[in-house]
């Protein structure tokens, strides 16, 4: 099964008919038909580790301000607590909490309402552990390498490049600043060299990195895709471009698929 991250940037992309949600459209019609998803969501982000293990995992609408069509979306997906507990099993000795509580939120439904619109295949949420550092994180998609020979597609959901306080509110048009262009062109550039040490160490590709990424949370969930990947498997980037200025939405599938813009080691 492949794998994939996807920049998810503005939760109204849900209802949004752009490139980017094409793009997503276009990937999941690609992809084969997995038995499971496992997201990993930005917006799980606290300490500890958790998987949402409950049957049928509530929408959440973790945002305040948007139109109110938007807080009746629902992503009615059954969930997988049999999933949750593999991955318990898979990440030890981690300390992994079985969730009831959480569910899905908008880093994932907002994504899946395009890329597999008939919420048809069970879905689980891992947590994004804000204490760890980011070779852990690293560690853990490694760990969870196995799922993708038993049919789960891996989901990262983020931005390789997020920064909100510079991002320009109603103009998501607006021409991507320098420092945002030049780190994600970076990042591309470490994953065709195959250099996953320098895409750990993030805060070195780049002098202004601490612009793109000033907190962790969005860049993690590349994190764990990318460890994902064998040697010689391709990377492919149906979904690019910027939103905002200062967001990137580039979307990359590891494995085979047939989406534009593959590139190898």
């Amino acid at each position: 099964m492949p794998a994939l991250f996807c920049g998810h940037g503005n939760p109204m992309n849900a209802l949004s008919d752009n490139a980017f949600t094409r793009g997503w459209s276009a990937a999941g019609g690609a992809l084969p038909r997995p038995r499971a998803v496992l997201s990993i969501s930005a917006h799980w982000y606290r300490p500890g580790t958790r998987v949402t293990a409950m049957p049928v995992p509530p929408t959440i609408h973790d945002f305040m301000g948007f139109p109110s069509d938007l807080y009746q979306v629902a992503y009615p997906a059954d969930g997988d607590p049999v999933l949750a507990r593999r991955v318990r099993e898979l990440l030890a000795p981690v300390t992994v909490t079985l969730d009831s509580e959480w569910g899905l939120d908008h880093g994932t439904w907002s994504v899946l309402t395009h890329l597999l619109p008939r919420a048809d295949i069970p879905v689980v949420q891992l947590s994004v552990d804000s204490t760890l550092p980011p070779p852990a994180h690293f560690d853990i998609g490694r760990r969870l390498a196995v799922l993708r020979d038993e049919g789960v597609l891996i989901l990262g959901s983020g931005n390789l490049v997020h920064n909100l306080a510079l991002y320009t509110w109603g103009d998501t048009g607006a021409k991507p600043f320098d420092w945002a262009r030049r780190f994600e062109k970076e990042v591309r550039r470490q994953i065709a060299a195959g250099n996953t040490r320098n895409l750990i160490d993030y805060k070195r590709l780049d002098g202004e990195a601490g612009k793109a990424v000033p907190s962790p949370d969005h860049y993690l969930p590349f994190l764990y895709v990318i460890a994902l990947r064998k040697d010689d498997e391709p990377v492919g980037y149906p979904v690019e471009g910027f939103d905002g200025g200062s967001v990137s939405m580039l979307t990359l599938v590891v494995g085979n698929q047939n989406t534009p813009g593959g590139e190898h080691p």
